[in-house]
């Protein structure tokens, strides 16, 4: 968040070591391998799924072996080798970041390295300028940009928010993933919109309910409480691996910017952006909400004194 989601260090790496191995953006899983076993001599060992072998990705340093799970799709598998790949050439770089951010030494540095691979693995495989140039001639039709770049669609969306390069900028999202308990797991924001940090949401946000029709892009104005307008949108994915009877995770991936940039995404189109009536009342969170009208209040607010009338209701029971 303190780096808007841009690491230009990063970048520049991915960007070096993309133009070494000779990646394409249509089918880049044969650059990756090959760079790995003439760089690092790594090989990859792509597993079906079988007992002992349940993590989807693992590197076995002393015989120099990255093994990848079978049951990933192609797109998953590309970004665990280019996140592994992170990890062994961007080192020093991950560790630096990791210094400057005060990172603790142990875990917190660990999950620190974790996510800089992350961003890596999707600057390596979303190149900065063409990516850029992508998401604004197709105006962030995700959809097109997944199938352009050979990736998902969460992959696609977290690449969207860091388009933050000074001169070459995108549209300043915010992102979140959830699941179907309302815990958020992923959370990051540049429009300004306030994302809890524990537990769940605004019931209104439309990453909840997306999960009403899975795998269908949602679209919608949020109006929030504090006064900001919003131009959201969301769709589940699913995650897990396996086959028949192997359990599945369905989260749900928000995304979205001020509604002043609204005009420069597909899914704006059709949505009268102009009228101060359009568009769902939103808050934070029940706790910190003063739309004590709303029929999906699950608690008053903490400010709020209750009154309760026994021989009364209305729209919420703390009115």
């Amino acid at each position: 968040q303190a780096n808007a989601n841009h690491f230009p260090d990063i970048e520049d790496e991915a960007e070096r070591i993309r133009a070494e191995a000779g990646l394409d953006s249509a089918d880049p899983a044969a650059g990756l391998v090959n760079y790995l076993q003439t760089a690092f001599g790594v090989r990859v060992a792509i597993l079906p799924p079988a007992p002992g072998f349940e993590t989807v990705r693992r590197f076995l340093a002393p015989s120099r072996t990255l093994e990848i799970s079978e049951a990933l799709p192609q797109p998953s598998r590309n970004f665990q080798i280019a996140h592994q790949l992170g990890l062994l050439a961007a080192s020093p770089v991950f560790e630096m970041l990791s210094k400057e951010g005060n990172l603790a030494e142990g875990e917190p540095r660990a999950l620190g390295r974790i996510a800089l691979a992350n961003y890596f693995a999707g600057a390596l495989l979303m190149p900065y300028e063409p990516f850029l140039d992508s998401a604004t001639a197709l105006r962030c039709d995700i959809e097109l940009l997944q199938h352009h770049f050979n990736v998902s669609f969460e992959q696609a969306c977290q690449r969207l928010t860091s388009l933050q390069r000074p001169g070459a900028q995108g549209v300043p999202f915010h992102m979140l993933r959830v699941d179907i308990a309302g815990n958020i797991s992923k959370r990051f924001t540049l429009s300004g919109l306030r994302i809890p940090r524990y537990g769940g949401a605004c019931p209104r946000w439309n990453v909840y309910s997306a999960f009403l029709s899975p795998g269908t892009i949602n679209a919608q104005i949020s109006r929030m409480s504090d006064g900001g307008s919003y131009f959201c949108i969301a769709r589940t994915v699913q995650k897990g691996v396996g086959g028949h009877g192997a359990p599945k995770s369905i989260l749900s991936i928000g995304l979205g910017c001020e509604l002043a940039y609204a005009r420069e995404l597909v899914y704006a189109d059709g949505f009268d952006l102009e009228s101060s009536e359009a568009g769902i009342a939103a808050g934070l969170q029940c706790r910190s909400c003063d739309r004590m009208e709303c029929r999906q209040r699950a608690f008053p607010p903490v400010y709020h004194r209750l009154n309760i009338d026994e021989n009364r209701r209305a729209v919420s029971a703390y009115v």
